[in-house]
C-alpha cells in the first residue's frame, strides 16, 4: 500500500562521533537502494534527515516518495493543538457517493469535507454548507478528513507544525519545495483520547498507485511526482525540531531557515522563538 520500503530490514551504521546513524536497504521490487541518515548536533532540538535513492536500472522512472509525518494525542489537544504550514492552494480528495456518510476508517468516523472540492488553505469546503479550519481539531470528533496542499511556490523553504499553546509546545519539519512541494492531511478523529493527524509531505498530493500520480500529471500546475534518473540517483533533506515555547506566543505565522538557526514567529504578539540549526538543509556541517 504504501510501497516497500517500510517492510525490509535495513542495515545499521553508527558514527557516535559524528552523531550519525545510516540506515541503508534495497528495494528488490522496485531495484532501488535507499539510504538515510540522521544527524544531531550536541546543544540543538534538530534532528537532520538526509537521504539518496540510487536507480539500478537503466532507464529513467517515476517516483513517489512521501514522509510520514504524524501527531497524535495527548500532544493533539481540541481548541489548543493547532497544525501551521506554508500552505496555498488545496484541495479535498475525491471520493465517490457510496463514501459520503461512512470513511475508510473506523466505523466511529464520517467524512465532513466535501469531495474534490478545491480551497485555499486553511478553510476547507464542508458538507454541512461551512467551511473547516483545517489548523484546528473537532471538540466532538467523530470524522475522517483527506486533503492535500500546494506548498507556498514564492518559499524555497516549506514547513509543517503542530502547536500546542497550552502545553508551550511546537514539534514540526522544515524541508525543500523542489524535494516535496505537497502536504497531504489525513485526519482520523474517532474520539478526543484518539485523535490522530497525518502531516505528509512528498512529492505527491495523494497517497495513490504510481500509474495514478503519472497520469494526473500536475495538480495546480505542479507536478504530481518525481523523476528517478537511469542509473543514477536523488536526494532529500528535512529537518524535524520539538521545543517549548514562549509563553506568549498564541500562533505561529512563519518558520524558516536563517544564518545557522531556526526562526519561529508570532507576529501578531511579536515572539520569535530562535533554535540553532548549524546543519542546515544542506546535508553537510
Amino acid at each position: 500500500m504504501h510501497g516497500e520500503a517500510h517492510l525490509l530490514k535495513f542495515s545499521v551504521n553508527q558514527d557516535n562521533a559524528a552523531g550519525a546513524l545510516e540506515m541503508k536497504a534495497t528495494l528488490p521490487i522496485v531495484q532501488e537502494i535507499f539510504t538515510r541518515t540522521f544527524h544531531v548536533v550536541p546543544g540543538e532540538n534538530v534532528i537532520y534527515v538526509d537521504s539518496r535513492l540510487e536507480n539500478l536500472l537503466g532507464f529513467d522512472r517515476s517516483v513517489n516518495w512521501a514522509e510520514h509525518a504524524t501527531v497524535s494525542a495527548p500532544f493533539v489537544e481540541p481548541g489548543k493543538t493547532f497544525i501551521e504550514i506554508s500552505g496555498s492552494r488545496s484541495q479535498n480528495r475525491p471520493y465517490v457517493a457510496s463514501q459520503q456518510g461512512r470513511g475508510n476508517g473506523p466505523p466511529r468516523t464520517q467524512r465532513r469535507l466535501v469531495s474534490g472540492a478545491d480551497f485555499t488553505w486553511p478553510l476547507a469546503p464542508a458538507l454541512d454548507g461551512g467551511k473547516v479550519d483545517m489548523r484546528t481539531f473537532p471538540e466532538e470528533p467523530h470524522f475522517l478528513d483527506h486533503a492535500a496542499t500546494l506548498m507556498d511556490p514564492s518559499r524555497d523553504v516549506e514547513f509543517v507544525v503542530a502547536f500546542n499553546k497550552a502545553r508551550h509546545l511546537v514539534y514540526g519539519y522544515l524541508f525543500r519545495r523542489a524535494d516535496y512541494p505537497w502536504l497531504q492531511h489525513w485526519g482520523n478523529f474517532p474520539a478526543v483520547a484518539e485523535l490522530v493527524r497525518g502531516m505528509e509531505f512528498g512529492t505527491q498530493p495523494y497517497d495513490v498507485p504510481r500509474q495514478e500520480a503519472i497520469g494526473m500529471g500536475t495538480m495546480f500546475g505542479a507536478p504530481t511526482y518525481r523523476w528517478l534518473p537511469a542509473k543514477g540517483a536523488i536526494e532529500s533533506h528535512f529537518l524535524l525540531f520539538y521545543s517549548q515555547t514562549p509563553q506568549q506566543m498564541e500562533k505561529i505565522d512563519d518558520v524558516r531557515i536563517e544564518n545557522g538557526t531556526i526562526v519561529i514567529e508570532d507576529r501578531a504578539a511579536n515572539k520569535r522563538l530562535v533554535l540553532p540549526a548549524k546543519r542546515g538543509l544542506n546535508g553537510k556541517r
